[in-house]
């Protein structure tokens, strides 16, 4: 129905960021431990006369809702518990018309959960933007990897399907303020390849997520052409910037490593390989058009 080429991930309680991305984008996904069951359920926590919850004790989140609005004025006195302050999110939940007002509540800046899990879909396009996916990470941000360092090199080697122009790359940001540069190598040969890389974009964003950058020019590649996606990052105060898949636990046990061919180096000039070294494939997807 559509491709969705970013996500941004907001920092846990960072209420001034989650306002902002409403303000831009619309709506921000967020956890709740709700103790409501239906629109019908009855909770201490939850005034039913305003349409206002609060939870506030050790369970962990249950159920997810859209934060939509708030009100930094929204009286505690409208909630069923003490509070030390006002303030509320105005979220969209979805059980219908039939809970709160019209489907929609108010969820107090003092509730345990709210604003702890935060992805803010800011990237939605038509399913004609791209004709090819290059990709390894079918299981997507699993883990990460790095050389106890902010800063990191990976490149993930695919060969092309057909004659095409290389056109995006797409990561992971595992940080907020994460600067990039991006490369393509094309005819690889090997790692002596990677010296031959050319710079396609670079810039910065200021939340973690999941990433598409377009090239400031594509890279045509011919069929059955190797070629390299290149993803240089520095993610403050990481020391494992970068996004890698594997077999972590039961959900992801049968992860795929030989899909892949992936290498990460510190530098730039000596490269290892992840799936023979790490056992894990390296999440830098590579877009093509026709």
């Amino acid at each position: 129905v559509k491709h969705l080429q970013e996500v941004q991930i907001i920092k846990s309680k960072d209420f001034a960021r989650i306002k902002e991305a409403v303000f831009k984008f619309g709506g921000v996904q967020t956890s709740i431990y709700s103790s409501l069951k239906s629109s019908q359920s009855h909770s201490e926590f939850y005034n039913n006369k305003t349409n206002a919850y609060c939870y506030m004790g050790q369970e962990k989140p249950n159920h997810d809702v859209v934060i939509i609005g708030w009100d930094d004025n929204y009286s505690k006195e409208n909630f069923s518990v003490d509070l030390e302050g006002d303030g509320a999110f105005i979220c969209q939940n979805s059980w219908g018309n039939g809970f709160g007002e019209n489907g929609v509540f108010y969820v107090s800046y003092y509730d345990t959960n709210i604003g702890i899990h935060n992805v803010v879909y800011t990237k939605i396009e038509e399913i004609d933007n791209y004709d090819e996916i290059y990709q390894t990470d079918l299981c997507g941000w699993v883990g990460q990897i790095g050389f106890n360092n902010d800063h990191i090199f990976g490149a993930n080697v695919y060969t092309a399907r057909e004659q095409e122009n290389i056109s995006a790359a797409g990561f992971y940001a595992l940080g907020t303020d994460t600067e990039y540069k991006v490369y393509v190598a094309g005819n690889f040969k090997g790692t002596d390849s990677f010296g031959e890389r050319e710079k396609v974009a670079e810039g910065k964003v200021n939340n973690a997520g999941y990433y598409t950058i377009p090239f400031d020019m594509p890279v045509l590649v011919q069929e059955g052409e190797r070629f390299a996606v290149i993803v240089e990052l520095t993610t403050p105060d990481s020391v494992h910037p970068l996004a890698i898949e594997y077999a972590a636990d039961e959900t992801t046990e049968n992860v795929n490593l030989d899909d892949g061919e992936g290498y990460i180096s510190m530098q730039g000039d000596v490269w290892e390989n992840v799936e023979s070294r790490q056992n894990c494939n390296l999440c830098i997807k590579a877009y093509a058009k026709k």
